[in-house]
């Protein structure tokens, strides 16, 4: 059988810069007007000019879970991407919701119109995935507008604008907090997001083969000690963890006690044999990095760091 192909880098967007338009979308669960508010008062700040897509405030009538009816949400996503004078978009909030409209995307209008910048975690990974697998197009795993998170966080809020603004100045990534779980260096393409979304990606057309080659970035929010070991447990069954070059690690919010998570973490991923660095500051954490996907860099487990081998923006 032939192995899958490496995961390679992906095309990058072109930065911000002052005045430039950015779109605000609600592709998963519905959305605090008075946060969103609040998140778009930050991006005023920088200079940006925020428009807020027209669904953005839905809610679903019956399923109270999702910010409006799924053709709603991804036709916002795809004239946001596609409107020439918006230069990024960015994702209001998570939930729920982002594998049930990925496929109701226009890709090929988001091929056409080009690599931008696109920012969201959480739900938002099977977005991520879809841009890489779909479009080719590297994306900002960061914080979202109207996540309590960013708006109550300068760091969260200074590590984002810098990315978008001035990226050459956040090439080393990595809090004060990052320590190895597994020793050893290695270099390789960004890829990843939350555990659970990549779990249950497996076999959907954006579920890829395998993370060979790449650095998995993983963490997620609200999953217990044994469900973490079943999600990894079935990354590792599903070939998916094949030919992984390194694994940096990102928060556990509400998952347990740290250490009880940790030692699932050690035994699923500690038989790699590939460095591994854990609590490395992004995603459900008080202190949210902005990291880039799809991105060539090196992960060294002794300085706990993970340091781009180029911009995350052109």
């Amino acid at each position: 059988m032939t192995a899958p192909a490496p995961v390679t880098p992906l095309a990058r967007p072109v930065r911000l810069r002052a005045g430039d338009g950015v779109a605000v979308v609600a592709p998963c669960g519905p959305v605090p007007e008075e946060r969103l508010h609040a998140g778009l008062a930050v991006l005023r700040g920088w200079n940006l000019e925020p428009v807020v897509a027209p669904h953005v405030l839905d809610t679903h009538p019956t399923l109270r879970y999702l910010a409006g009816d799924d053709r709603d949400r991804a036709r916002d996503l795809t004239e946001a991407y596609r409107d020439p004078s918006v230069a990024g978009v960015f994702c209001a909030r998570g939930g729920y919701g982002a594998q049930r409209m990925v496929d109701l995307i226009d890709w090929r209008a988001i091929r056409d119109a080009g690599p931008k910048v696109f920012v969201g975690y959480s739900d938002v990974t099977a977005l991520h995935e879809a841009f890489a697998v779909r479009a080719g197009f590297a994306t900002l795993h960061g914080p979202m507008v109207a996540a309590a998170t960013f708006l109550r966080d300068p760091r969260t809020q200074e590590s984002l604008r810098a990315t978008l603004f001035d990226p050459e100045t956040v090439r080393v990534l990595g809090l004060e907090t990052a320590r190895a779980l597994v020793p050893g260096r290695a270099r390789g393409v960004t890829l990843g997001g939350c555990v659970s979304l990549l779990a249950s990606g497996l076999g959907t057309p954006d579920g890829r083969a395998s993370a060979r080659g790449g650095l998995l970035l993983l963490e997620d929010i609200g999953e217990e000690p044994y469900r973490l070991d079943r999600i990894l447990t079935q990354l590792l069954r599903s070939g998916r963890l094949d030919g992984v070059a390194g694994i940096g690690l990102g928060s556990w919010e509400e998952c347990g006690p740290y250490e009880e998570v940790r030692a699932v973490l050690a035994d699923r991923l500690g038989g790699l044999g590939v460095p591994v660095v854990e609590q490395m500051g992004f995603g459900h954490s008080g202190t949210a990095l902005t990291v880039p996907l799809g991105v060539p860099a090196v992960l060294d487990a002794g300085a706990a760091t993970l340091t781009l081998d180029a911009p995350a923006l052109v």
